[in-house]
């Protein structure tokens, strides 16, 4: 069996963490895109926009300046049945599009 150089080891070890955040890395323009078409009609989905259309619906600023937030927890909610919420089915990258955007407003953008 051959065996692979400490270099080639250590440059696929490093490379991986970074591949993985690119897989993640969403885009902020399609996410708001996208949660303006799904989320709008309770959310304020827009910077700037504070008062969402229902009241007991948080907006998106709100969500992104909840201290803690991350990528990871808004991907975990986002994939997760809750009952004050409608049943979205969102792709992978559709999910990592709305978190891009959430996460874009974080302290006011």
């Amino acid at each position: 069996m051959r065996q692979l150089p400490a270099a080639a080891i250590l440059a696929t070890l490093l490379a991986a963490p970074v591949a993985a955040a690119a897989q993640e890395a969403g885009d902020k323009g399609k996410g708001l895109d996208l949660a303006l078409r799904v989320c709008a009609n309770c959310h304020a989905v827009a910077e700037g926009e504070t008062v969402s259309p229902v009241d007991a619906a948080p907006s998106f600023e709100d969500i992104a300046d909840n201290p803690g937030m991350t990528g990871m927890a808004l991907s975990a909610f986002l994939r997760t049945p809750h009952r004050t919420m409608p049943n979205l089915i969102l792709t992978p990258d559709e999910i990592s599009d709305v978190v891009a955007h959430i996460l874009s407003l974080k302290d006011g953008g």
